[in-house]
């Protein structure tokens, strides 16, 4: 795996990519404050070419039957760009553009391309997949790991004797979770938290993490699934993709050679 590391900076707000280690953010800080759990599978990784759980790694395209590697059984998980090495493509002060050829164990060749765009106030991701030949069904979108707590506070908090990051959203819907961690195909009404879940938000996603008397950060994407993902004490997960877990079978998207998936979502911050 590269070391390498490309720094993009404006204002106070600095991000770090790691094209050698799945392309993903290994930083986001603003005023010097890391808002990315640390750690080499941490971070924020691109999922492509499929997000969350495909169920056994099996999907069709059309009357062809493909098995994924089952890296998280019984099923296949977050794609195979996050393990790849990329290629950087082009660089600037604010933003680089950064390229991944599909390969096996994924059965169709195609080209990723992921865009990041840094100003003071926001970070703008933007993932295209394009076919080198037959049609496939994909899947695109981001996994964030969200600090819980800013800054260096000792016994777990964020130095002020907060409880943590606030996450705030108003979904239509959650996908209902079966004992397979996969959607069973029924909408329920949202739930409290904890999460392991895919929402729905039909006008696009929106989702806002309060860090009290700090910073407040909203996830924003046209698309309108997110999964959203808390259990964890050190971070929080909120995943906006172009469809749901297992969508590689529920809700494919078809990339095609005159249609490209295409998606981005942009991060935005205010100070408090």
């Amino acid at each position: 795996m590269s070391s390498e590391e490309i720094r993009l900076a404006a204002g106070t707000a600095d991000v770090t990519v790691q094209p050698g280690n799945g392309c993903r953010l290994g930083s986001l800080r603003v005023d010097g404050v890391e808002l990315l759990r640390q750690g080499e599978r941490y971070g924020s990784f691109p999922m492509v070419p499929w997000c969350g759980r495909t169920r056994e790694g099996r999907f069709r395209n059309g009357g062809i039957r493909h098995q994924l590697p089952v890296n998280s059984p019984p099923h296949a998980i977050h794609g195979t760009a996050r393990d790849a090495a990329w290629k950087t493509a082009r660089v600037s002060a604010t933003e680089a553009v950064f390229t991944y050829d599909l390969t096996d164990p994924w059965p169709y060749p195609g080209r990723v391309t992921q865009v990041v765009e840094l100003t003071e106030d926001a970070l703008t991701l933007r993932l295209a997949i394009e076919t080198y030949g037959d049609s496939f069904p994909a899947q695109a979108g981001w996994h964030p790991w969200f600090n819980r707590h800013l800054g260096d506070g000792r016994n777990g908090d964020g130095g002020n004797g907060d409880d943590g990051v606030r996450v705030a959203f108003d979904a239509a819907w959650q996908e209902q979770r079966g004992d397979d961690h996969l959607p069973t195909g029924t909408r329920i009404d949202p739930t409290p938290s904890p999460w392991d879940d895919c929402f729905g938000m039909p006008d696009g996603v929106n989702v806002t993490l309060t860090w009290p008397g700090t910073l407040e950060l909203t996830v924003a994407s046209r698309e309108q699934w997110v999964v959203v993902y808390d259990e964890p004490a050190e971070a929080v997960c909120v995943e906006p993709q172009t469809g749901p877990p297992d969508g590689l079978n529920t809700l494919p998207r078809l990339v095609t050679p005159v249609d490209p998936l295409e998606t981005a979502t942009t991060w935005s911050w205010r100070r408090l």
